[in-house]
């Protein structure tokens, strides 16, 4: 592997749905030698995780990194958390957003950049169901007006 670029390995399609999102960023994240290997493999789902700061470090929870099947009995535990490496100021930025009503800290992805594992996290507030309902209904006419101009053209 020539370790350039970027891989995506998992990414949370329902993000954009669920939240609305802002401040993201790319954060590292510390795994054992059987994870990245099983990461490198494309075996990890980040659909049911989200970020939570504990103390002075951010933790992600509830990601899936399935078992390295070559590991045997050194393998890791796939849903433990694991913890995301933020500069203080980082930390210290989300915590006062956080700690507002409605936000938290949601994974968008999971990836390989450089060799290194990477976790783009973003800021997110809950949507109601009304605001998921607008954002379909513009989404469907988006697609409807593009429907029609390709016809026309």
């Amino acid at each position: 592997m020539s370790g350039e670029g970027e891989r995506t390995i998992a990414q949370n399609r329902k993000a954009r749905h669920e939240y609305h999102l802002e401040d993201n960023l790319e954060v590292g994240i510390v795994l054992t030698g059987s994870e990245i290997k099983s990461l490198r493999a494309g075996s990890a789902s980040v659909n049911e995780a989200y970020a939570m700061i504990r103390g002075s470090e951010v933790w992600l929870v509830g990601a899936t990194i399935e078992p390295y099947a070559q590991s045997g009995m050194r393998n890791h535990d796939r849903l433990r958390d694991r913890k995301l490496l933020l500069h203080k100021r980082e930390i210290e930025k989300f915590r006062q957003r956080v700690e507002q009503k409605g936000f938290t800290l949601v994974p968008l992805r999971i990836y390989l950049k450089n060799g290194r594992a990477k976790v783009e996290i973003a800021l997110g507030r809950g949507k109601d169901t009304i605001d998921k309902r607008e954002t379909v209904k513009a989404r469907e006419a988006k697609r409807d007006m593009d429907r029609a101009v390709k016809e026309r053209g």
